[in-house]
């Protein structure tokens, strides 16, 4: 079988992360770059030896033949650029933020699905192979049906050295990083019906909030907790784990601090060491999101060949999407918040 023909728009901070991804795929090759700035496409480029460069994403469309795109890019390129590829009817994968809006979110589903063009978004985090361990489990009925969890991610790490966009936005923990764990919450307990959000700023130096904690009614009937800091300094600094802590009618699972997954449950309590695995051009401690972006793009591409929908289709991203437009709303009202009302 051919490889597929795919492209890269965004040539930035993460996407060296997606270009790794890529040449460790059998099935698909990155042939063609696009970047507005002919520094970063010089540098990628030659990198990966990837010859075809583009500085208009248009240009890009009529000069090349692709079985998907990649965009790479800010948010708020990413409607105009999806709108692009669904003209091309061309596949495409957009990274999160998904888009500006939820409104912008939902007209770019439906231009996809106008064109019948697959759109997945780039909602990694639910892909580390630790957080798949523990769906893994949930699935088995090891610890009975679920009817309260904790997903967690404090840390006091500095990422505004690397994504220094990051400090400036009037929207940043929730936006940057909840929405990844508002997507597990989702992934591990199901579609979510009420929220309520509190947020704070402690780091005086940015503009958005660096702390969020969020209250969630499932439609399965658990209950969730999703917390997140930028502001929080441990001891062992944590960075980039996400904790995991949920009760079941016939035990619990906890996923600490190190990678290690505690499942007390129908046959005994079990430790087993869930780290993820250090690809060869991966570094400490980002290897469980780089290893990620390596599971999603796999899965990408297996959707791509057998017509199936992707886990985190664009579709099924409009629901994570509302809990963050909805943390956000109950933030600034401090009243609950149904989800289904943001969808209508």
């Amino acid at each position: 079988m051919m490889a597929l023909r795919g492209a890269l728009i965004g040539c930035g901070f993460f996407a060296i992360n997606q270009m790794h991804g890529w040449r460790d795929i059998a099935g698909a090759s990155i042939v063609a770059i696009c970047d507005r700035d002919p520094e970063r496409l010089r540098i990628v480029g030659d990198q990966f030896g990837v010859a075809r460069r583009y500085t208009d994403a248009a240009a890009l469309f009529a000069g090349e033949k692709l079985d998907f795109v990649d965009v790479a890019t800010t948010v708020g390129s990413h409607r105009p650029l999806v709108e692009l590829a669904a003209a091309n009817r061309v596949p495409v994968i957009c990274q999160k933020p998904f888009a500006p809006t939820l409104a912008d979110a939902i007209a770019m589903v439906r231009v996809c699905a106008d064109a019948g063009v697959p759109l997945m978004v780039h909602e990694n985090f639910r892909w580390q192979s630790p957080i798949q361990a523990v769906r893994a489990v949930l699935d088995s009925g090891e610890i009975g049906k679920p009817f309260f969890g904790r997903i967690s991610f404090r840390s006091g790490y500095d990422v505004f050295s690397g994504q220094p966009y990051l400090a400036a936005g009037k929207r940043f923990i929730i936006e940057d990083l909840g929405i990844h764990i508002l997507d597990i919450a989702r992934f591990l307990l199901g579609d979510v019906s009420s929220l309520t959000a509190r947020t704070a700023r402690i780091n005086p130096s940015i503009a958005g909030e660096d702390v969020a904690t969020i209250l969630m009614d499932h439609e399965s009937g658990a209950t969730s907790v999703v917390d997140c800091s930028y502001a929080t300094k441990l001891a062992t600094e944590p960075f980039p784990e996400t904790l995991v802590e949920l009760d079941g009618s016939e035990g619990t699972i906890r996923l600490s601090l190190g990678y290690q997954l505690t499942v007390t449950g129908k046959s005994g309590t079990h430790v087993t060491d869930v780290s993820p695995q250090l690809l060869p051009w991966a570094s400490r401690p980002w290897h469980n999101i780089q290893e990620s972006v390596l599971a999603i793009q796999k899965h990408w591409v297996a959707c791509l060949a057998s017509g199936k929908e992707p886990a985190t289709s664009g579709a099924d991203n409009l629901k994570t999407f509302a809990l963050v437009e909805a943390a956000y709303a109950g933030a600034a009202s401090r009243e609950p918040v149904r989800i289904n009302d943001l969808l209508r």
